[in-house]
């Protein structure tokens, strides 16, 4: 529990407004939740330039794609997007067909039938990750920043 608390301060700790935190934390989250490892960072940072976000949380976010949730990320977009893809009563490739694709790094047949559902069910998914977060990192941050305030206050004998 130290690590996912310490993300979290250090998130809420960034001198930045509470709605440039949150767009930050939303890209990152968004990032997160496609299926292009390796570049989340670099995805996450663009979505929260373009948007005028944090760069920082965006970065730090991006721990949401960790190896506990990579698997539940790829079978749910590769759900999501055969449900939005496939015509009702196709066939659905199972995790050994899949898996005997990749480990002959058939690519060019992996594209199909799995690639293609898991970029396309992943927007969604990212679309809802970062309507999720966006909210939460706000009030979060902004509750943070109000206290913090206050402590100050108090602790310099100024009333608030």
């Amino acid at each position: 529990m130290r690590a996912p608390r310490y993300i979290v301060l250090r998130i809420l700790r960034l001198n930045s407004s509470p709605h440039s935190i949150a767009v930050g934390v939303a890209a990152g989250a968004a990032s997160s939740l496609t299926p292009f490892f390796g570049l989340h960072i670099v995805l996450a940072v663009l979505l929260a330039s373009v948007f005028s976000g944090n760069l920082v949380a965006a970065a730090i976010t991006t721990l949401v794609a960790n190896p506990v949730t990579i698997p539940v990320i790829l079978t749910a977009s590769y759900e999501v997007g055969t449900m939005l893809t496939q015509p009702q009563g196709a066939r659905v490739m199972g995790g050994q067909e899949i898996m005997r694709m990749v480990e002959h790094f058939d690519l060019a047949s992996l594209w199909g039938p799995v690639f293609k559902p898991m970029l396309i069910g992943s927007l969604p998914l990212a679309a809802a990750g970062a309507m999720i977060f966006y909210p939460l990192a706000f009030q979060t941050a902004r509750l943070f920043q109000e206290r913090r305030r206050q402590v100050r206050s108090h602790k310099f004998g100024h009333p608030t």
